[in-house]
């Protein structure tokens, strides 16, 4: 584990809560721009995340479609469970629809990708694409990021290394912000991707490099936050 307090300035004892909210990120992926949203919402089970982006101005000519993902978790005391992931990919040549359960009972995810079944036994807490996320913001809040984080990626498990790279001060179009960089590798992967992780934001990125090679494949910067709704939704089964 890295250690909490005296980087964070979070003590041990103050267990915090996400913030529900939406936001809105200006995209660069290679040549192509986009537009990616956010929004985190509670409901009876926990929280669902929904993460929506789309191609914007002369790069829909390039590119139409959005790429959809959401994911429903409970906070649970080791932190956060995902119990339902979703993705729909409009953008790609191919396409991709995907529809994840996770049995934390029987420690087994499954469901389908396209027309095909998948399943993956879990040892000890996976998320998805997009609890991972969460989990770090609530790991965050809470002083205690882990060093370790295991993504299940549709079909297969992967060891996320993470690590702190300090604070600075960062301006994106939602603000000027003190930030901390939490940097991140999966096991065997040439990509690095890098958060600037606000704490007034509840440690929500304000922005998200990553870097293939050394070189930078993809840049969101923050544009807009909303704090909010704060009212339970009811989830699909």
């Amino acid at each position: 584990m890295l250690l909490c307090t005296a980087l964070f300035g979070v003590p041990a004892f103050a267990e915090q809560s996400l913030t529900p909210h939406s936001a809105e990120y200006r995209v660069k992926i290679s040549v192509v721009h986009g537009q990616l949203n956010t929004e985190l919402r509670r409901t009876e089970k926990g929280f669902a995340a929904t993460h929506v982006v789309k191609p914007t101005g002369i790069s829909r000519l390039l590119s139409r479609g959005t790429i959809s993902e959401t994911s429903e978790f409970a906070v649970t005391g080791d932190g956060i469970r995902p119990y339902r992931y979703r993705a729909v990919d409009t953008i790609s040549h191919d396409g991709e629809q995907v529809d994840i359960r996770f049995d934390w009972g029987t420690g087994e995810a499954s469901g389908t990708v396209n027309d095909t079944h998948v399943a993956s036994v879990m040892e000890g807490v996976a998320h998805d694409r997009v609890s991972i996320q969460y989990e770090l913001m609530y790991d965050l809040l809470n002083g205690r990021p882990s060093s370790e984080y295991v993504l299940f990626d549709i079909d297969e498990l992967n060891t996320i290394s993470v690590r702190n790279i300090g604070r600075k001060t960062i301006i994106v179009p939602a603000g000027k912000y003190e930030a901390v960089g939490i940097q991140h590798q999966a096991e065997g992967s040439k990509r690095v991707t890098t958060l600037w992780c606000v704490e007034e934001l509840g440690y929500l990125p304000a922005i998200i490099e990553q870097h293939r090679k050394g070189k930078l494949r993809v840049r969101a910067v923050l544009t807009n936050y909303r704090p909010g709704p704060a009212s339970p939704t009811i989830t699909s089964e």
